[in-house]
């Protein structure tokens, strides 16, 4: 009886204490093991940062480390200037000749009435413009290609005013002769005719005047 009555008393204890505990229980969340020890929040208001993008982040990347390059001044305005005149684009003061224009025009002179125009370069056969120019200038030792053009361009240019016997008269592309230093020309002119002292033609236009 006494064992019984023991029990029953044990057992009415813990009819007490047990709904307590579970009460208890519920109302207090199990410990974490790990709260003994020092822990730092990682939790971030995540409207305090952005996040950017790749082409964001290289654009952020050159601004930063680029050298800033103030824009070139704009460009002063360019002013044309008018074409030079013949006279102008001339030489002031022309180099002499390094040989005699008189004997050059007297040489040229031999062959006037006597060669005919031709393809050629000796008065054997014809002359052609260029070819009595080379020819006449060969004797005194001046050597010339062939073509008006070519021989032109191993002078100088010169004024009207400062052109006298035995410099070249051109006109670009199409012809050339000898100046005779009184307002003439000696040439080989065209097809049918024989080489000739005579008035430069009105109709070809201001020639150029070369000093070689």
């Amino acid at each position: 009886m006494t064992l019984t009555r023991k029990t029953a008393a044990g057992c009415a204890i813990a009819a007490l204490i047990l709904p307590a505990a579970a009460t208890a229980a519920f109302a207090f969340p199990p410990a974490d093991p790990s709260a003994g020890r020092s822990a730092v929040s990682l939790v971030v208001d995540p409207q305090s940062y952005t996040v950017a993008s790749a082409a964001q982040e290289q654009t952020l990347s050159r601004a930063a480390f680029e050298v800033y390059t103030p824009p070139a001044p704009p460009a002063a305005p360019v002013v044309a200037e008018a074409p030079a005149s013949s006279a102008t684009a001339a030489s002031a003061s022309a180099a002499p000749q390094s040989f005699s224009g008189e004997a050059v025009v007297a040489y040229a002179e031999t062959f006037v009435g006597v060669v005919p125009y031709g393809w050629g370069a000796d008065p054997s056969d014809s002359f052609g413009c260029d070819g009595l120019v080379q020819y006449v200038f060969g004797h005194f030792g001046i050597s010339l290609p062939r073509g008006a053009d070519n021989q032109a361009a191993l002078g100088t240019v010169i004024s009207a005013d400062e052109a006298r016997a035995g410099d070249l008269v051109w006109w670009p592309g199409r012809h050339i002769g000898i100046w005779d230093g009184a307002g003439g020309i000696i040439d080989s002119p065209d097809w049918g005719r024989y080489v000739e002292h005579h008035a430069p033609w009105a109709s070809s236009g201001p020639p150029i005047y070369i000093r070689l």
